[in-house]
């Protein structure tokens, strides 16, 4: 299984760029955030004509969670399945190949210590929850924009981002809380090393000066992430003429190794939005 994930920054206005993508890469799955759209205003029929399927959790103009599938996703859970709504389109999750695929947009946080930063720690607090409801043991991979760079190595200029919210100690903190429960980040796997990034500002040539931070992950299951082949940050698609400013991150898995019955896909909440 070839799974990627990408932040496109406006499904519309990097349509071209998606379809050319799907066509010169063609991942078996594809997680997208930050759609900013409605399901009606995703390309879907050129994404079919494509052979991709699509499951999509879309919010007019801002938000906005999808998942392309060459094979037909099953069990799809659209938000949290908990009792809160907060109006926010940030994840959705099918079951595909055998395996519990979620995009997840996690909030920006805008400032240390606003109402939106205290909202992305809620909503870190939420994911965990929503994974306390599964099994570590089943094959699960949650892939998105974390808007939260691990460790140092994977900003740029550490001092300078921790105070804030992409680097803060808290959102470190509540990243890490979500991955005790059970998850690697499969990148991790396969580089050691610093400076390989997937976001740069569009602004103060970020990009030319490689002045990024790695905020875009795939995390995944010990019985998933054991079966990680390799693991890329497509930097090329970052270059070009109305780029988003994240690149897409791809990760293969051999799955010919069927799973135990251990390892059977994990099942959401009795709340789950399904279709």
């Amino acid at each position: 299984m070839k799974l990627a994930t990408w932040n496109v920054n406006s499904v519309r206005a990097r349509k071209d760029r998606l379809l050319r993508w799907l066509e010169t890469h063609r991942p078996d799955v594809l997680c997208l955030q930050e759609i900013k759209g409605n399901e009606e205003d995703f390309p879907t029929v050129e994404t079919t004509a494509l052979g991709y399927h699509a499951a999509i959790h879309g919010q007019k103009g801002w938000n906005g969670v999808a998942i392309l599938s060459l094979t037909q996703p099953q069990r799809i859970e659209r938000g949290f399945g908990d009792d809160t709504d907060d109006g926010h389109a940030r994840l959705i999750s099918a079951e595909i190949g055998g395996v519990r695929v979620a995009s997840a947009y996690v909030p920006n946080g805008q400032g240390v210590g606003s109402d939106k930063w205290a909202f992305k720690l809620a909503w870190l607090k939420r994911l965990r929850a929503w994974l306390d409801r599964r099994s570590p043991l089943a094959p699960l991979a949650v892939c998105g924009d974390f808007n939260v760079a691990p460790d140092e190595r994977d900003v740029k200029h550490p001092a300078l981002w921790e105070p804030s919210v992409l680097f803060h100690p808290e959102a470190r903190q509540g990243l890490q809380h979500v991955m005790a429960w059970g998850l690697e980040d499969v990148f991790r796997r396969h580089h050691q090393e610093g400076g390989l990034y997937s976001w740069w500002d569009y602004r103060m040539l970020a990009f030319p000066k490689n002045d990024g931070l790695r905020i875009d992950l795939v995390l995944a299951t010990p019985s998933l992430a054991e079966r990680s082949t390799a693991a890329s940050i497509d930097r090329e698609e970052r270059k070009g003429v109305q780029p988003s400013d994240h690149a897409p991150v791809i990760t293969e898995f051999d799955l010919s190794r069927p799973f135990s019955g251990s390892d059977a896909p994990g099942i959401g909440g009795s709340h789950a939005a399904s279709s």
